[in-house]
């Protein structure tokens, strides 16, 4: 703090003080007897000016030393959390401390509560994902050894509500981790048409139920990602063109590169996203128009998860729709310069 701020905080006393001193001289040199001379009064009212000046120094240097510790935990941030203030010099300080040391305490304990229900929160996620996906893949063996005895519609049915199920459940155990992703991703060169190829088998029955055509355009191109996360943020742009797709239409991958980046498009000829709602399809719970449509039953969560993990992988997803015509995702990889470009082109050799 600086002392004109100071001075400035405490302008109220000192004009009173500096009154109250004027007042008194006044009545000094007025007096009918004359008994003080007026330089006395003089002498004695500069006395007690110096003498004030010093005491407000000093008291300035005290509250200063007090203010700049507050404002050292203030910069501090999240570190100030194990940074309590020190014993104070007066009572005031110390009602100051205590308030301060107090909700410091509170919201340690809060961060520290919250931190371990989340940790826990997470790892039951995890073991319920991991639980359920043993039904789940007995479940799809039944299913498989049903084919010859089962009614081909039903059978077909049953193994599209497996799919749609293993799919929210893979939803739930990334959304879960979505706050431990540093934990769980290995960036690595990674060849793009296996990663397509690997993803549309994996959604094969949803593209045979609907009659969907599926092309791949474009040369293979390599890129520095996770494949794991990529086939799932992949995954979610090819469910999400599959579901809004009527029976007979055309899903397309394209690949291409431009001098400052790869980019990997999904369009579909479904029915397309209202200009209105286009802006905010990545955000959290967001379904829009069609999503509210009881055929479509979005969740909200598909394009924000595929938004958010691609950022964390430094990629970017952009989307361009049109009403009735279709809609395209494209995930942009920005060329990676520092991460050696040699290893790409030994790869693509």
């Amino acid at each position: 703090m600086r002392l004109r701020d100071y001075l400035f905080d405490r302008r109220r006393g000192i004009g009173v003080f500096l009154g109250g001193l004027v007042l008194f001289c006044l009545g000094l040199w007025l007096d009918p007897e004359h008994r003080l001379a007026m330089a006395t009064v003089a002498y004695m009212a500069s006395l007690v000016l110096l003498i004030a000046a010093g005491f407000t120094w000093w008291q300035y240097l005290d509250h200063k030393r007090w203010l700049t510790q507050l404002a050292d935990r203030v910069k501090a941030g999240d570190a100030a959390l194990d940074w309590p203030l020190p014993a104070s010099q007066n009572r005031e300080q110390a009602l100051y401390a205590t308030a301060y040391n107090q909700l410091v305490t509170a919201h340690r304990q809060s961060a520290t509560s919250f931190v371990a229900t989340s940790q826990d929160q997470r790892e039951f996620i995890d073991t319920w994902v991991h639980e359920i996906k043993v039904p789940l893949a007995a479940a799809t063996l039944l299913a498989e050894r049903l084919e010859d005895t089962a009614d081909p519609q039903q059978l077909d049915d049953l193994t599209l509500a497996l799919d749609q199920i293993g799919g929210y459940v893979d939803q739930v155990l990334y959304y879960s981790r979505l706050d431990s992703f540093s934990k769980d991703y290995l960036l690595q060169p990674t060849a793009l048409t296996t990663v397509v190829n690997d993803t549309v088998v994996g959604l094969r029955n949803l593209f045979i139920a609907k009659r969907l055509q599926f092309h791949l355009t474009g040369a293979d191109h390599t890129v520095v990602t996770d494949a794991k996360w990529l086939r799932f943020i992949l995954s979610q742009l090819l469910s999400n063109a599959l579901k809004y797709t009527a029976s007979g239409g055309a899903i397309t991958v394209t690949l291409a590169e431009t001098v400052t980046e790869t980019q990997l498009s999904v369009t579909d000829t479904g029915i397309g996203i209202p200009a209105g709602d286009l802006h905010r399809v990545f955000d959290k719970g967001f379904t829009g128009e069609n999503g509210r449509n009881a055929n479509h039953q979005a969740t909200g969560l598909g394009l924000y998860l595929a938004k958010q993990l691609a950022a964390k992988l430094g990629h970017d997803l952009t989307i361009a729709s049109t009403v009735g015509q279709g809609t395209t995702v494209t995930i942009h990889f920005p060329q990676l310069t520092y991460f050696g470009h040699d290893i790409l082109e030994a790869t693509h050799d």
